[in-house]
This record gives structure tokens, C-alpha cells and sequence, in this order.
């Protein structure tokens, strides 16, 4: 069993808040171990508790949509996942103390997977990762669309905050910025000379070639 695989089954029985007693399923996250890009959201949704799933409702098609088409990349070559990984009765905001007691899974997962760039989807998210590189946050609006970098470890990560695909369901307008800040991923992702076979599967380079200078 993968490290990845055995985070996912301490989420599955964990009952370290009260969301154990109201979820179908946990949901820990899918997608690649070796994934160069992982998307971060807040909470699963009624579709995601059915399915063990993440990202799989209405909001998890847009995103879906995006990964294919803006940045040319399949479900199974990036990782998704959530700050807490039950879904909070009615589709509520993860409350404090749900994001205290779950977001060490989080940690695990970011440990095990080292990506280059993580993708914050909304506020919750976006807040939490803040936290961790030591910068305050005030508002998904005034952050997104930018790239932060996060020393972590001996990595740089980077960091991009944008609105959660939710969003653009009840707000059309948002939709529109949410592509643009995908392009924004895309064009890093591609930025001097790196192709996209591999930014996913190392080239091997580092320095001027890397991703790790491309926010420079």
C-alpha cells in the first residue's frame, strides 16, 4: 500500500470531529502520487459524500472542464483534494475546529506528493495555505490570480490562489476570471521553454530551466 493509500484509509475511519457522524463517505482525494499540480478545495459536497469522490458535482465539472481544456491535462495527472475531507451538513462552511482537526491529513498529502504548484480554490483553502507560508490573508478576491511562492522544506512551491469553480455556478461573471487565471497556470506551467511532458514528469533540470524560477 502507497503512503498515499495509507493516508486515505486513516481519513476514511477517522472520527476526530463530529463530521464522522453525519458523512457517507470521507473523502481523502484522487489523482496522481506524482502529480506536479494539486488542487486544493474546502469541503466535499453532496455528490463528492455519495461517491467517495472529490470534485465530482456540478462544481467538480467545471474544474474538470478547465484542467482538460486550458491546461491540456487529465484528472489522473494532477491530484485533487480537500482541506477537510467529510462534507459539513447542508454543504455549511467548514467551521475551525473541522479544518484544526483534518488539515493534518492535508500536510500528509502535500508531504508525500511535493508538488510544484498547489491550486487554492477559494477561500478556506486559500486562508490555510496562507497560513502555513506566513502570510495574512483578508480576501480570495484580493489574492487570486497571483503566484506566491512557499519555501517548503527544501522545495518551492508554487502558490495560486483563484475562486472555488462553486463560485462561477451561482456567479457567471466569476467564470470568466477563472479561466483567465487558469491561463495564467498554463503559461507558467509552459513558461521558458518547459514542456508540458516534462513539468509533469521532470526534465531533469533545474536553475533556468526549472519551474522553481519561473515566478522570478
Amino acid at each position: 500500500m502507497s503512503e498515499l493509500e495509507l493516508i486515505a484509509e486513516k481519513i476514511r475511519v477517522c472520527k476526530k470531529c463530529n463530521l464522522w457522524k453525519t458523512r457517507k463517505n470521507a473523502v481523502p482525494g484522487e489523482g496522481s502520487s506524482k502529480a506536479q499540480i494539486m488542487f486544493i478545495g474546502e469541503a466535499p459536497g453532496e455528490t463528492e459524500d455519495i461517491e467517495g469522490r472529490p470534485f465530482v458535482g456540478l462544481a467538480g465539472k467545471l474544474l474538470t472542464k478547465f484542467i482538460n481544456e486550458i491546461l491540456g491535462l487529465g484528472r489522473e495527472d494532477v491530484f485533487i483534494t480537500n482541506v477537510v475531507k467529510c462534507r459539513p451538513p447542508n454543504n455549511r462552511d467548514p467551521e475551525e475546529e473541522e479544518i484544526i482537526a483534518c488539515s493534518p491529513y492535508l500536510d500528509e498529502q502535500i508531504e508525500v506528493i511535493r508538488p510544484k504548484v498547489i491550486v487554492t480554490l477559494g477561500r478556506h483553502s486559500s486562508s490555510y495555505i496562507f497560513s502555513k507560508m506566513g502570510i495574512s490573508f483578508k480576501s480570495i478576491s484580493l489574492v487570486r490570480g497571483k503566484f506566491y511562492n512557499w519555501r517548503y522544506k527544501d522545495n518551492l512551491i508554487l502558490v495560486f490562489p483563484t475562486y472555488h469553480p462553486a463560485a462561477a455556478l451561482y456567479n457567471p461573471n466569476l467564470r470568466k476570471v477563472l479561466e483567465e487565471d487558469f491561463m495564467k497556470i498554463k503559461e507558467t506551467i509552459s513558461s521558458k521553454s518547459l514542456t508540458l511532458d516534462n513539468f509533469l514528469y521532470g526534465s531533469g533540470n533545474k536553475g533556468k530551466k526549472g519551474i522553481s524560477n519561473s515566478s522570478e
